[in-house]
């Protein structure tokens, strides 16, 4: 009798051996028509709570590949802002210390990553030449830095009549309002006296003219008409249909920095959606195991209990 108990409880905390046992055997009092399962519901249960535990583990671990990789790329961007910004430095000397980086600081790597091709990973945009030399991977190192400062930054993107992007600027949030700061071209948009503009206030063609007239190469096609600060229009088909249903919804969903954050920061996008997707894969999970209990008459064993009666079985064999 003894070892029969002992045989049932290494069995039972197996992984495999048996997973799921019908609730009538733990003693509850369930409906006749639940107390049999067919074989091949069973099996599929199985396979289902099978492959939604292995998605979860491999979600898990992900998680915690891209939180080590959100914690390396802090550090990094820390240090790296630490040896260019002074420590007390206001807002706008902060500003000013990290275009001044960016215009004449010491050279980076000239080759090795195209210029051209989409990179969201700041270690990179402060690596190459070729990146700090486009508006799109230039704003990205500017804000990534930003971020490790203190500032609160967001992207602002100039938008065409067909609403495609043809420029890349920065807006950072200076003592409550939005000034415009462009990172590929090293400035600070400024007004004939010195005064920090807003992304509305350069809307004007006047305003902007005289904002960009000393600085060397803009294009006047660069204005300030029609912008954004999240594209959606690389979703293929959902893009726009997207953007109206936010906007009806969620009111100013784009203007959030941290939102921006996440478009310009890849291991802080993995993070969330990895965190995402394990609470989508818990929510399947006991979903999966409350429709076997209720629906199935099924019981999955519990990791608890798997350990609890390995517990005991070693108890019972060590006695």
């Amino acid at each position: 009798m003894k070892r029969n108990y002992v045989l049932r409880s290494v069995q039972a905390s197996v992984p495999g051996a048996r997973e799921f046992e019908v609730s009538a055997e733990n003693g509850q009092s369930m409906p006749a028509s639940h107390a049999k399962v067919s074989e091949r519901a069973g099996r599929l249960y199985q396979t289902a709570s099978f492959v939604v535990s292995g998605l979860l583990a491999l979600a898990v671990l992900l998680t915690a590949y891209s939180a080590m990789w959100e914690f390396s790329t802090r550090k990094y961007l820390k240090g790296f802002s630490d040896a260019i910004v002074p420590v007390a430095a206001t807002p706008e000397q902060k500003i000013e210390a990290i275009l001044d980086w960016m215009a004449h600081g010491p050279a980076r790597q000239a080759t090795g990553l195209d210029g051209a091709a989409p990179h969201r990973d700041p270690i990179d945009t402060l690596n190459y030449q070729a990146l700090l030399q486009v508006c799109g991977t230039a704003t990205n190192a500017f804000i990534n830095l930003g971020d490790s400062v203190g500032l609160v930054t967001r992207r602002l993107l100039l938008l065409d009549s067909q609403r495609l992007v043809k420029h890349v600027s920065a807006e950072v949030l200076v003592n409550g309002g939005w000034i415009v700061v462009d990172p590929a071209f090293r400035v600070i948009l400024r007004g004939p006296n010195g005064q920090f503009l807003t992304r509305e206030q350069l809307a004007d063609p006047a305003t902007l003219a005289a904002a960009t007239k000393n600085v060397p190469g803009y294009n006047p096609l660069y204005s300030y008409e029609s912008t954004a600060h999240i594209r959606l229009g690389r979703l293929p088909f959902f893009g726009l249909p997207l953007r109206r249903v936010l906007g009806a919804v969620v009111p100013g969903w784009e203007d959030s920095p941290t939102l921006s954050l996440l478009a310009e920061r890849e291991s802080l996008a993995v993070v969330l959606a990895s965190l995402c997707l394990v609470i989508l894969l818990l929510l399947i999970r006991a979903s999966l195991r409350w429709y076997g209990e209720h629906r199935l008459g099924l019981h999955a064993v519990r990791m608890r209990e798997r350990i609890w009666r390995a517990l005991g079985a070693f108890m019972e064999t060590a006695g």
